[in-house]
């Protein structure tokens, strides 16, 4: 407490900051002030609010997520709360035509670029929408980890030889790290120059594996090092550290910088404050007391902070941007629940020739439907 009696606020070195003695890149304290010797981005003030409209967006889906699987109105969803600073922060540094490829948790990427209507329906077994989602320039969610790491690659060094003005961005956990995908893209891209962004998404868990267990290494970030390029480390839990360091690798691996292109690896060092997934009981491999220091953290908190103290924005404009979000999540769902799924759709992109076996089994099914009616079968009759 200060002389007067009130509670002196928490320094940036305060020691319940769980960041405070590490080695990572950070623009804002745990309150969300600039740090004193930070270069805070040269952004307008629309383009700092719009960026606090992503996280707030971001955050309100993931709420509603985990709500609606819970009622079995969606099937099992991967939560980001305590993520989004890093997935909205990096993609606001990007130009529309870059590419981004993600595994299954970085929402704030999709909701960044204005797709989440076309996004919803992925997450209730529906197609719809990953044609618009394509050209947003994202590819499909991955499930398989660290699968899509090579094609990340492949999708950069074909815009390099194509002399495109584009960089591929593969978001990743720190699990990925130990999949021989992963090895296999940073040589690759290492050794052809490829214009590739690695972002790997270290949130202390890899389910239910610990950092400790996960790597030998000090940090994920040196592994850089064994394949020819820089590797950097950044507060994931601030938007505009986040933002920093993607806009400066991507720059530089796009070849704005004077030097040869170069790929790049972020370690984004966060937590998730829930379960790696709705099938998940955190409670069973950690302390539920560790999360709170982390929740200081909070990227929405922090950035809110940061409007507040720097005169950007206001409570008007704070209720008015929840608002938004809220609206924009709402029908975001009205849309995807309004899509009529086709059963025999889940059979058309299996094999190039259904099997005799598969495609009998979708004969029975659609027979089974004509008999019986749709209804039924949603029903669990």
């Amino acid at each position: 407490m200060d002389e007067n009696g009130a509670e002196a606020a928490e320094s940036p070195d305060s020691p319940t900051d769980p960041l405070a003695d590490a080695d990572v890149y950070r623009v804002l304290g745990p309150d969300g002030s600039p740090l004193p010797d930070a270069t805070v981005p040269d952004l307008s003030d629309e383009q700092f609010r719009a960026l606090y409209r992503d996280l707030v967006t971001t955050r309100r889906f993931d709420e509603r997520a985990v709500s609606l699987q819970r009622q079995g109105r969606i099937g099992t969803y991967a939560p980001c709360a305590g993520q989004e600073g890093s997935a909205v922060g990096s993609t606001h540094a990007l130009a529309d035509r870059d590419l981004i490829s993600y595994q299954y948790r970085e929402h704030g990427a999709v909701v960044a670029r204005d797709l989440l209507a076309e996004y919803l329906p992925y997450w209730m077994g529906h197609e719809s929408g990953t044609e618009a989602i394509a050209e947003g320039n994202i590819f499909p969610l991955n499930i398989g980890i660290a699968a899509h790491l090579p094609h990340a690659v492949g999708a950069g060094w074909a815009f390099d030889y194509r002399d495109e003005d584009r960089i591929s961005v593969a978001h990743f956990g720190d699990g990925a790290t130990s999949e021989g995908d992963f090895h296999e893209a940073m040589n690759f891209a290492g050794v052809f120059d490829a214009p590739v962004l690695f972002c790997c998404h270290n949130n202390g868990w890899a389910i239910s594996i610990p950092e400790s267990r996960q790597t030998a290494s000090d940090t994920f970030a040196q592994k850089a090092t064994a394949y020819g390029f820089d590797g950097v480390r950044v507060d994931g839990m601030d938007p505009l550290a986040s933002y920093a360091v993607t806009r400066e690798a991507a720059e530089r691996a796009r070849g704005d910088d004077p030097a040869a292109p170069r790929p790049a690896l972020i370690e984004f060092v966060e937590y998730r404050f829930g379960a790696h997934t709705t099938a998940d009981d955190p409670t069973a491999y950690r302390d539920p007391d560790d999360v709170d220091p982390w929740r200081a953290l909070d990227p929405l908190d922090r950035m809110e902070g940061f409007l507040r103290e720097t005169g950007r924005i206001d409570d008007e404009g704070v209720a008015a941007i929840r608002e938004e979000a809220d609206d924009a999540v709402a029908d975001a769902i009205d849309v995807a629940e309004s899509i009529e799924a086709e059963p025999s759709d889940m059979f058309d992109d299996a094999y190039a020739e259904l099997p005799p076996e598969i495609r009998r089994q979708r004969d029975e099914l659609l027979a089974a439907i004509d008999e019986h009616g749709e209804a039924s079968f949603q029903r669990g009759e």
